[in-house]
This record gives structure tokens, sequence and C-alpha cells, in this order.
């Protein structure tokens, strides 16, 4: 037997950048990765530039960075020169060396990428049409622009310092039957979650970073509503003890109810409500996740469902914990190492139980203008197999009632049974999932007037039948659910009722 020995086996150039294609990036992620490196070499300005022209469209990405030399746009340019376990500056927003070319690979079949530096103006390109046309199986990386894209080239060279990376032949963005609307749809994703994913950069009146999409500045979308006075609740920092640079800060954001419509609009993010939930983890402030549960929970773990869609959380890594988190080439999954995921379950549970009651209670707890306690129709009961709902029998519409049944009074409460038992809990959840809106409750869009008929009804009961002052039958009201949200319709209401008036 001959003695162990080795083989020289470079993986075949076409072979192994076609497979690098299907790493499953999306226009807007593979942008994202661009936009790292823009911001590793320190640029305070990026541009992005879509140009629709069919199949000839292409996609550049500029940035006032400090540009690179010959000898570091060969190494940008080359795969693997990097390793991932090397030691990195900590703010590297990078990891394996590869999402420059994998990022591009993804979206288009010419990659070029010029740079002024200390070398001045520095060009190279990657032409998978070349190599796949090529003689042989050479890595070939050809120095200078294509004719289509000569003049650009040119132009930025006039620039101080910065790199323009270009993207042609669209093959996998610009498909069959692709058209300029679909091409404009994209544009609008790619912003959306640029603005998400780089905010903490975008944000304030002197930003870190400022990004344009064809001249426009992108505005940075916050996912936690910080500031909003309507907030119920969000926690201080809290740091895991045995892991440097982890940190978490949970946050309920409002109800629909306590937001504008434009408000409620912006804060569902590019996903939605439900989808948007969950932990958002940032290495160096850079989004990787928005919005998962991480797979924490008990069981199989935690589902996204409408209870919990205003439980969002901001998660700091450090990026020397790349390994332990298992951050991934398109830094998209993060999984949280053995030691702090029980720590990352009891903030999480705590969270989802506040954000699960701020939306059961639409966003307020039930008390009126004064901040006092109201009186509720229904209650909620918890036993060993599960909850029920019960109507008080308490608040003053019901109790109204009962009082004046009389001998019908077990006819009214059989009546109340019946709805209590009846609650369509399944068709109401059913209807909430599809329609991504919580049930109309508490007179929401109906008329002043139909509140009011209501409002006179139980208004003469307790003048009338219960002996009540109008001013005692209106503080009574504004106890009750729902007409603590009514006090104008309330206080309006007459002095005396019609009937007394007609007496007198």
């Amino acid at each position: 037997m001959k003695k162990t020995g080795f083989r020289h086996a470079p993986p075949r150039a076409v072979a192994m950048i076609e497979a690098l294609r299907g790493l499953g990036y999306s226009t807007a992620t593979a942008l994202a990765d661009i936009i790292d490196n823009s911001i590793a070499a320190g640029a305070k300005n990026v541009e992005l530039t879509f140009e629709w022209n069919d199949k000839e469209s292409r996609i550049r990405i500029e940035d006032d960075g400090r540009g690179m030399s010959s000898a570091e746009l060969d190494c940008a340019m080359r795969l693997g020169e990097k390793n991932p376990l090397d030691r990195r500056d900590k703010n590297d927003l990078g990891r394996f060396g590869l999402g420059l070319k994998t990022a591009s690979f993804s979206q288009c079949r010419r990659l070029t990428v010029a740079s002024v530096g200390p070398d001045e103006l520095q060009c190279l390109r990657w032409d998978l049409d070349v190599l796949a046309a090529s003689e042989g199986d050479g890595w070939h990386l050809l120095e200078g622009p294509h004719d289509s894209a000569a003049e650009l080239v040119e132009q930025f060279g006039n620039r101080s310092h910065g790199t323009l990376v270009l993207w042609e032949v669209l093959d996998r963005v610009v498909t069959d039957s692709y058209g300029e609307q679909d091409f404009l749809d994209m544009i609008d994703r790619v912003e959306r979650h640029l603005a998400m994913v780089f905010h903490r950069y975008l944000e304030g009146t002197r930003p870190r970073l400022r990004l344009r999409i064809g001249g426009k500045l992108v505005t940075p979308w916050d996912p936690f509503l910080s500031g909003h006075p309507a907030k119920p609740w969000h926690s201080p920092p809290a740091s895991f003890q045995g892991m440097a640079g982890v940190e978490v800060e949970c946050h309920v954001l409002p109800h629909k109810d306590r937001l504008t419509p434009k408000e409620h609009e912006s804060a569902q993010g590019p996903d939605g409500w439900t989808a948007q939930q969950g932990f958002y983890v940032y290495r160096n402030e850079r989004l990787l996740v928005a919005g998962s549960w991480l797979g924490l929970g008990q069981g199989r773990g935690w589902t996204k469902d409408e209870a919990h869609r205003l439980a969002r959380i901001r998660l700091d890594i450090p990026n020397s914990a790349d390994e332990a988190w298992k951050i991934d080439i398109r830094k998209s999954t993060a999984r949280p190492p053995v030691e702090v995921r029980a720590w990352l379950a009891r903030l999480a549970d705590e969270t989802r139980s506040r954000a699960r009651k701020a939306f059961a209670l639409r966003g307020q707890a039930p008390r009126n203008r004064n901040g006092e306690e109201v009186s509720q129709v229904w209650r909620s009961q918890k036993f060993s197999g599960g909850m029920r709902y019960r109507i008080d029998t308490d608040h003053p519409a019901v109790r109204a009632v009962l009082d004046d049944a009389r001998a019908l009074a077990p006819q009214v409460l059989a009546m109340l049974r019946v709805i209590e038992e009846t609650v369509p809990v399944q068709r109401i959840w059913l209807d909430t999932a599809e329609n991504k809106e919580t049930p109309r409750t508490s007179f929401a869009g109906e008329p002043p007037a139909a509140v009011t008929e209501v409002l006179m009804v139980m208004y003469r009961n307790m003048v009338l039948l219960k002996g009540m002052s109008p001013a005692m039958a209106r503080s009574r009201l504004l106890m009750s659910e729902p007409f603590q949200n009514y006090p104008k319709l309330v206080n309006s209401l007459p002095d005396q009722p019609p009937e007394l008036e007609k007496k007198q």
C-alpha cells in the first residue's frame, strides 16, 4: 500500500461559481451585502442607481469610501481570500470574504468593480459568459471594464476616492416576461429592506450613512417606534453576563387604535405586523434577522400569531460571536448558543405576555379619561381545561335588563349563557388572520348617532327607573365599557330624558 499522499483538486471555475449563484439571495439582501463593504470602507454616502433597459438593464452602487489599492481590489475580487476564523476589526460587517462576489453573482453574470484609492483608478471584472466560453478551466479575472461600462468607469475615475460596483446581464432579475413595472416594484422592495437593515446607521440629524436610491434619500424604518408616547412598555437594556457584547431591549408596540393610519401602515414593516414580531438581531448595529422567535419556547417553539404581533425585541451581538451564533454567508440567520437560550426565553416570555395583554385590551387599559377603571362587559376565566369568556352581569347595561326582567330573568340569563357558550372564537381568529385586521368593536367606525341611541336607552333606565340623578347616570356611563371612549356624547345627554320633559 502506498503512503497517504494528496492530490491538487481545485474546483472547476464555472461549476463553482454557478453553484454559488444559488445561495438564496434576493436583490435586496444582495445589495445589503454590497453596502456592508461600503460601510467597512468608511463611506458616508452610498448611491444606488437602477437603469431599466429590458435585458440590458443594470444596477450600480457607488460610495465615497476610502477606495482600494490595486492589491486590495485584487484580494476583494478573489473568492475565499479571507479566512472567516481570522480576527477582524470590531466594526467589520463581513466575515467570509465572499459577500461581494456571491451577492453579485446571485443577480448578474457580469460584475465590474472600479475603485479610486492609493493607486488611482483600478478596475476588475468577472464575466461568467467569458468563463463559460474559455478553453481550459482557469479562473479568469478580467482587467478593465466591458465596452458597455467603459464611459461610466472613466467618469467615476474623476473622483478623489470611492468604489463603484456594477451589475450587468441581470439574468436572475430580468427574466422572461419581466417588465418595467416589475423592475419598479423590485426597487420599492429594495428600499423598504435597506431602510430596515441599516436604520440605525441612517437615523438622526447627523446620520453615519446617507443612502440614496435614484437620488432620493432612504428614510430609516425603526421597528420599535422609539419614543412614541403610546407605547405601553419597553424594558431597559439588559446584558448577558457570560457573553460580552450581547444586549437585549424589549418592546411592546402600540395597538392600532393608538396609532394614526399613517403610523400603523408604516410600523407594520416590509412583511406586515404578524410576520415582523419577534427578535431583531443586530451585529454592529446592522440588522441580520428581522423578526424571529429564534426557535425559543417550550416544545416545538413559539410561532408567529396575531396575539403577539406587538412584541419586538432588539438583540445586539458582536462580530466576534459569529461562529457561536451560526451566522450564515447571507447574514440572514442566527441561532442563539445554548448558554443564552434560557435567558432570552425568559425575556421574550415576559414581552409576549405584555404584548398579548396590550393586543387584547386594544392598546389601553380599560380606564376612562380620568384614569379610573371602567366596568367591562366581558371577563375571561382561566381553568384547567382552558379559557372561558363570561358576560359580567354587573355591567350597567346588563344589570338594567336583569333588574327589569323580573319573571323573565331566568330566560334572559339563559340567553346570556347561550351567547357565552357560542362565542365564535375560531371564526374571529380566522377572520383576523386572513384580513390582518382586528375585529371592530366599541362602536369603531359607527356614526355618533348610533352610539347616542344606545346611550339614551341606558340613560333613561338609570334616571327614570333607578332614580339616579342625571349627573350620577352620566358618571356611571363614563365608568362603563365602551362608553368611556365617548365622553363628549355622554356629557351632551340632556339633563332630563324626553319622557320627564313631557310630564312637566
